[in-house]
């Protein structure tokens, strides 16, 4: 089977970032299919160029057995008309690009609609059947941020939203309840197939602790935006700066809020906390380990009434290293994997205490915080399990054509 997967935002594990359609594709090609990605070399998270083009706006590269196509697109440093004009010239080049082989199905995934619209034009001159991803619910995320539901742009990107759930033979949501809102726009519940992110396990063997220290490291990795809640988190480094001088944070990662927090960490005199830039996904396995404790949070909003389904949380209870998880959710696999603490979100009270009370705890005391997520992980979320969720659906498509 030879498979075309239309993913602006796709990355490779060097990049820094989710690598869920690599880790896919990598493990289907091991299975005997044919994969390829088709993206923005753009990064969109560090805001910077990540190749090099001379004569041509397309890259050609075979990474592991999966063969991306890059396509250039102009930079932005923010939300706003510049990256707009990004997604639209991504989804204007990535029908025109130039394929080596004939594709049997096809893959949008709404990172944004108008990669998925790419997809679904280039599935049709191929005649082949199509499949949209639903990462992020577009425009209700939108909407839900504050944005007015009269606006053009969202008025926009519902037509297509309509117009592509319409065209999709199935559609794969990551998120584990948002069928009740697909379903709204007449798409039959067997159609929609939920295939969350997951971790590839691999990247966790015979990864062990480096760090020695009677110090508590807590980390957070992975993207620093609003959604984040790490202003709480920078809120309780500095409450914590003074009184516990063996408690340090460290964030590793990109995003719109990243020298933000760099101006507050300054502003205080922060000594306890440290800002890195993004890590290779190869690298991110060490640098949890090497962790006492991993935070995540989320702000508390309607965008997450159909669930989550973050890279990082993943890759966090692979790790196998107590989790503190400040969100209100459906799903919530540190709950389930009895992987740490569950607190309200932004609730900088419950953070403070609950790191003032893993901190009193001995390091053996913490270990069962973390005993059984990997085999946890392995049941439910690595690649290996998702990727023979999205082999079946792929080969029942591609059978059902011929």
């Amino acid at each position: 089977m030879n498979l075309v997967i239309f993913n602006h935002h796709a990355l490779t594990p060097d990049m820094g970032g989710g690598t869920r359609h690599y880790d896919f594709a990598k493990e289907l090609v091991g299975r005997g299919h044919k994969v390829t990605i088709i993206a923005s070399s753009f990064h969109y998270a560090a805001y910077k160029e990540t190749k090099t083009y001379v004569n041509s706006d397309y890259l050609k590269e075979c990474v592991d057995g999966v063969d991306f196509i890059w396509i250039k697109t102009h930079g932005y440093k923010s939300n706003g008309p510049k990256r707009v004009f990004n997604m639209l010239e991504y989804m204007y080049k990535a029908q025109k690009v130039q394929m080596d082989r004939k594709a049997d199905v096809v893959i949008g995934s709404s990172v944004h609609l108008f990669a998925v619209y790419a997809a679904w034009k280039f599935a049709k001159q191929a005649a082949v059947p199509f499949m949209m991803e639903v990462r992020d619910i577009w425009p209700q995320t939108l909407i839900d941020m504050g944005m007015s539901k009269w606006h053009p742009f969202i008025l926009l990107l519902g037509f297509l939203e309509r117009f592509l759930y319409k065209k999709a033979d199935k559609v794969i949501t990551l998120l584990p309840d948002a069928h009740v809102h697909i379903e709204s726009f007449g798409v039959k519940k067997e159609d929609i197939i939920w295939i969350s992110n997951g971790v590839e396990t691999k990247r966790f063997e015979n990864i062990r602790k480096n760090r020695k220290s009677k110090e508590l490291l807590i980390t957070y990795t992975g993207s620093m935006g609003e959604a984040n809640a790490l202003s709480t988190l920078m809120e309780v480094a500095r409450d914590l700066n003074k009184k516990y001088t063996d408690i340090r944070f460290q964030l590793i990662g990109e995003g719109a809020l990243k020298q933000e927090l760099i101006e507050y960490k300054e502003q205080y005199g922060l000594k306890n906390i440290e800002i890195f830039p993004a890590v290779s996904k190869d690298e991110v396995a060490q640098v949890l380990k090497d962790s006492d404790v991993l935070y995540l949070g989320l702000k508390d909003s309607p965008l997450y009434r159909f669930g989550m389904s973050l890279n990082k949380l993943f890759d966090y209870l692979a790790a196998e290293v107590p989790i503190i998880f400040a969100g209100q959710i459906k799903n919530n696999p540190v709950k389930e994997a009895k992987a740490g603490y569950c607190i309200p979100s932004e609730d900088k009270d419950a953070l403070q205490s609950t790191i003032v009370r893993l901190y009193k705890m001995s390091e053996e005391e913490r270990a069962p915080y973390a005993k059984g997520n990997l085999n946890y992980i392995e049941k439910n979320f690595s690649i290996q399990f998702l990727t023979e969720k999205l082999e079946n659906l792929l080969n029942g498509l591609v059978w059902k054509k011929k």
